[in-house]
């Protein structure tokens, strides 16, 4: 494949956008190489400027389970724009998708929409901090829950401690009240609750991590975290940003049986169109202003052209919610390709999926938490990552992220990823 446009296209964007790139994943920095620079996307597939077409299993980093340009939901936001791009004011859209979301949610009487998972994030903390009057959260390490600045937190020697900073323009003050622990480790949250000397707020967690690779929690530790939250009077927040209409039609929450007080959501319900939300229970919502005196705020909150992407997109996933099955049987059969190329040149890999979301590891040993990710062999990932985009393949370009299959990924797709596996890794390990 050639690359000319897209590496011109690159030097130019380095010149006036730092790095490049919007968001630091998308310069390729762990795999290597020049990221193409997209056209337009068809369906299951991304086309780039130099006419290169990839079968996509990134589908923007989650949010089109319908693929490229729906029809359905392409019309919807057509619609929409014709009666106005921004209003500031409210909408009955914003009522009616809001309706679906409490009616599927047994945890949730009422939602608020933001405009990125990390403002909803953001919103929930501050919530629960202001709900519990306690400031203190905890967080696991390789759990990513958006930028702002209490969350930008790296852990020390990977046990529970408090946090400390992991990027340069976050003073310590906002961290101290951030203690880390260990996914998948209930000792290391319980070290948490007797380190705070403040008291302890909330637990944060994505159920299904989807940011260190696909690393779905274990049942019995998401209802320890139920049991210690309800002992010390803490919430627990379930961060269903990516795996929300992904892992099921309800998330996590489809598939464990564990209830959180607060839940992040985002990616699908917006369709592609930039959009969160966080929800609750009355008793906790109430505390939100203008209600309560617990402050959030935003101007384009609520978008009318966002929301009628979001609402096109749930009615159709509540309409046909057997496509679950489908994406599931389609993710799974991709990982086992996968893994059947790697056995057959004795490449160590392992494998998981939840619904749409799929991931894979080349490593020789399960993955339970960040610490078990960093071992799996990154370097392999980026030569891998190289030769499966030469091939027509566009995966996430880290191997601590989830891949993702839409609807219009089909059958066939699937086997001309798995081909072009098998060729990649025999061309590795010649």
């Amino acid at each position: 494949m050639s690359y000319n446009k897209s590496e011109i296209a690159f030097k130019e964007a380095y010149e006036v956008i730092p790095g490049g790139v919007d968001s630091p994943v998308r310069a390729f920095s762990s795999v290597g190489g020049t990221p193409p620079f997209i056209a337009k996307g068809e369906g299951g597939h991304l086309v780039d400027i130099d006419g290169n077409q990839y079968i996509d299993f990134v589908q923007s980093w989650g949010p089109l389970i319908f693929g490229h340009a729906d029809q359905e939901i392409e019309q919807a936001v057509m619609d929409a724009v014709k009666n106005g791009l921004s209003f500031g004011a409210p909408t009955q859209t914003e009522t009616k998708l809001a309706t679906h979301i409490v009616d599927m949610f047994e945890s949730i009487d009422k939602v608020r929409f933001v405009n990125s998972g990390t403002e909803a994030v953001m919103s929930a903390i501050r919530l629960a901090r202001g709900y519990t009057k306690r400031d203190d959260f905890i967080k696991f390490t390789g759990c990513y829950h958006g930028h702002s600045d209490s969350l930008l937190v790296q852990a020390g020697s990977g046990m529970a401690t408090f946090g400390s900073p992991s990027s340069p323009g976050v003073p310590a003050d906002l961290t101290k009240h951030t203690l880390l622990a260990t996914y998948n480790d209930i000792e290391s949250v319980k070290k948490c609750f007797n380190d705070s000397e403040n008291g302890v707020s909330s637990i944060i967690i994505e159920p299904i991590a989807g940011n260190m690779g696909l690393v779905p929690a274990d049942e019995a530790f998401l209802q320890e975290l139920r049991e210690l939250c309800d002992e010390h009077g803490a919430l627990l927040i379930f961060d269903e940003v990516m795996s929300g209409f992904r892992a099921s039609l309800i998330g996590a929450q489809g598939i464990s049986s564990v209830k959180p007080d607060i839940v992040t959501l985002g990616k699908v319900i917006g369709a592609g169109m930039p959009v969160g939300a966080f929800g609750a229970n009355k008793a906790i919502m109430a505390g939100l202003s203008p209600e309560g005196p617990i402050y959030q705020a935003g101007t384009l909150s609520g978008n009318p052209i966002a929301m009628a992407a979001g609402l096109a997109s749930l009615e159709k996933l509540k309409a046909n919610p057997e496509i679950y099955a489908t994406l599931e049987k389609r993710a799974t059969r991709l990982v086992e390709g996968f893994k059947a190329a790697a056995d057959a040149v004795n490449v160590p890999m392992v494998t998981d999926v939840r619904g749409s979301m799929f991931g894979f590891f080349f490593s020789d040993k399960p993955v339970k938490n960040f610490e078990d990710a960093l071992e799996n062999n990154s370097e392999l990932f980026g030569k891998f990552h190289g030769k499966m985009l030469e091939k027509g393949v566009y995966l996430a370009c880290s191997s601590f992220e989830t891949g993702f299959i839409s609807v219009a990924t089909s059958d066939e797709m699937i086997e001309e990823a798995i081909r072009a596996a098998q060729e990649s890794l025999k061309e590795l390990t010649a």
